[in-house]
């Protein structure tokens, strides 16, 4: 019956570039997650009114996260190759989507750390710094910790644009779903291929949003 559904589907290629899509996410979600987050609390701590306000540093970090977010992600691994072939020494297949996957989605999260740091209550805040909390007591004890649900739910945000990127990147020979949607079922006019592929990558980002939503509520204690 299946076979009838999806001829032109091979099972193990499948199952391999479900792993690769699944390889590429979760590597790059740890990349985006630790330079974002540096990215977001530069952004914070170095504007005006907090510890370490330096405009020149905050104008600097802020013009690479524009940069970075402004350029099409297509174009980006486009614009990284030479680095790509330089630190990985391919630009093709899963591990050397990971410089342009991180460098993309690292920007847009970092963001939303800024966003998620600036929600903190200030008197919370405040009173630590009334108490003698040093800088580094009052970043890891209280502006970390209180903004925890929002930055899972943005964790969860940047997760769903980064497994849309590596389907970006599979067309460019990155492997993954992506890949296997464009060159072994579009480009062979293989339609149930594409379909498979797109319900796959859909069930995928259904699977990351209930994560994410489900540890958001549990650390929301509002």
């Amino acid at each position: 019956m299946l076979e009838e559904l999806f001829p032109n589907l091979v099972a193990e290629d499948l199952i391999e570039a479900s792993q690769e899509t699944i390889y590429m996410t979760a590597v790059a979600m740890v990349g985006t997650t630790l330079l974002g987050l540096l990215l977001g609390l530069l952004l914070f701590l170095t504007s005006k009114g907090n510890f370490w306000a330096n405009k020149p540093v905050n104008a600097i970090v802020a013009a690479f996260v524009n940069i970075f977010r402004a350029i099409p992600f297509i174009i980006l691994i486009l614009l990284l190759f030479p680095f790509t072939d330089l630190l990985v020494g391919t630009i093709r297949g899963p591990t050397a989507a990971l410089p342009a996957l991180i460098l993309g989605s690292a920007p847009f999260y970092a963001r939303l750390v800024e966003i998620a740091l600036k929600e903190v209550d200030k008197g919370v805040v405040e009173a630590a710094k009334a108490m003698g909390a040093k800088a580094s007591t009052i970043i890891f004890k209280v502006l970390l910790p209180e903004s925890k649900p929002a930055l899972v739910s943005g964790l969860t945000v940047t997760a769903i644009a980064l497994i849309g990127y590596t389907a970006m990147a599979g067309a460019i020979g990155a492997g993954g779903l992506g890949n296997y949607a464009f060159y072994f079922g579009f480009q062979r006019r293989s339609w149930d291929v594409v379909f498979v592929c797109t319900v796959i990558i859909v069930v995928i980002v259904f699977i990351f949003q209930f994560i994410g939503d489900a540890i958001t509520r549990k650390l929301d204690k509002r």
